[in-house]
């Protein structure tokens, strides 16, 4: 996959994805907001892998950050193999009544940027023949919380159709849908973390990541880390969607 660009790199399960690649021997560049976590990152894995670790700082909420971050996708020196769509955020507050700046903002990360990104980097790839776009989405997909639910299931329906679109081309487009995870993820977003559920119900980041690369190099369209969650979403796939609004309105209790 050689070059492999990851947003929202600086924690979770973007951090866990750096790792993993440079340890394979990838070159990585690092895509957050963050400039000091990434810098550190980037002269971490240098010293631990020595691979070539390339820090571009931007936000991608703002229309020139994510233009620049374009350009690199397109860039032909040290081409991206692999682009992984990863940033995120939980804005833990409700539609109707919450901060509709933080919701705008929200739907540019998750969506407007994976649109993006996912053109520019599938552009570059189908020209050079090969390649693979890992864009994370989530097991809420399938189910009907807010906005984030929202927009973790136009990233699972997007993917599947850049994935129909690419057949053929020596490039392969893979939507991840983990369940909970430990990360920092809950904690940013001022969420329920780890005690408000049983610990069978959560995943360990180097798991989700070392399945969802295996997923992206066997050219796997859909990856749900663990039997128990791929369980779950086909169960979530098959109870009539009043049942779904039913579990929604439940979690929202």
């Amino acid at each position: 996959m050689g070059t492999a660009l990851i947003t929202g790199a600086s924690a979770g399960l973007g951090l866990e994805f750096a790792w993993q690649l440079a340890t394979a021997r990838h070159d990585v560049v690092l895509v957050a907001r963050d400039a000091e976590r990434l810098e550190r990152l980037a002269a971490q894995l240098r010293a631990a892998a020595g691979v070539h670790a390339e820090v571009l700082v931007a936000d991608l909420t703002d229309t020139g950050d994510l233009g620049r971050v374009a350009e690199r996708l397109r860039a032909a020196g040290r081409p991206v193999g692999l682009l992984v769509n990863n940033a995120g955020l939980g804005l833990g507050q409700r539609f109707v009544g919450g901060d509709l700046d933080r919701e705008v903002a929200a739907l540019d990360l998750m969506v407007r940027s994976v649109l993006v990104l996912s053109h520019a980097g599938a552009g570059a790839m189908v020209e050079r023949g090969r390649g693979a776009i890992l864009n994370v989405a989530s097991v809420a997909a399938l189910m009907a919380s807010g906005t984030y639910s929202a927009h973790k299931a136009w990233v699972r329906s997007f993917t599947e159709g850049l994935a129909v679109e690419l057949a053929g081309t020596g490039v392969t487009a893979t939507a991840l849908s983990p369940g909970l995870t430990h990360t920092e993820f809950h904690e940013r977003a001022g969420l329920p973390g780890a005690e408000s559920y049983p610990e069978l119900a959560w995943l360990s980041a180097d798991r989700v990541v070392a399945e969802a690369l295996a997923d992206v190099r066997r050219g796997a369209v859909l990856s749900t880390p663990s039997l128990r969650y791929r369980v779950a979403s086909g169960v979530l796939r098959t109870l009539p969607r009043s049942a779904v609004r039913r579990l929604g309105a439940a979690r929202r209790r």
